[in-house]
């Protein structure tokens, strides 16, 4: 569940990995307003990304973990500090997470309603 944010919020990191953890899902979405939406994204080491391309463009920060990320069909390493984006409708995939993966999601505008995954598997987002 997302929270609005008319005026802003504040909210902690370890909160986040609370909230996912407790979720069962690999991504939790905890801000949404109409010019974007943001939320927290993990894959265990090994963990498989199941996600496809969106109808927004995307930003991921790389908070911690090592992992490749192919972007159209091209690979680039990532490790905690990275920035990525990528364009609305662009294949992408996070892959060989030889460390836990833990990303930080922002859509823009707002993450379209999609059919969702079953839960055990669900990006998110991402």
């Amino acid at each position: 569940m997302s929270v609005p944010a008319k005026d802003g919020m504040v909210v902690s990191l370890s909160e986040l990995r609370a909230r996912r953890e407790r979720s069962g899902e690999l991504y939790l979405e905890f801000l949404r307003v109409p010019a974007m939406s943001v939320g927290l994204y993990a894959l265990p080491a090994g963990g498989v990304d199941p996600q496809t391309p969106h109808r927004e463009d995307e930003i991921y920060h790389v908070i911690r973990g090592r992992a490749t990320i192919t972007i159209a069909g091209r690979d680039r390493p990532v490790e905690p500090g990275a920035t990525i984006f990528v364009a609305k409708g662009v294949e992408h995939r996070f892959h060989t997470v030889t460390e836990p993966l833990e990303v930080l999601v922002v859509f823009a505008p707002e993450e379209s309603p999609e059919p969702r995954p079953p839960p055990a598997s669900r990006p998110g987002a991402p």
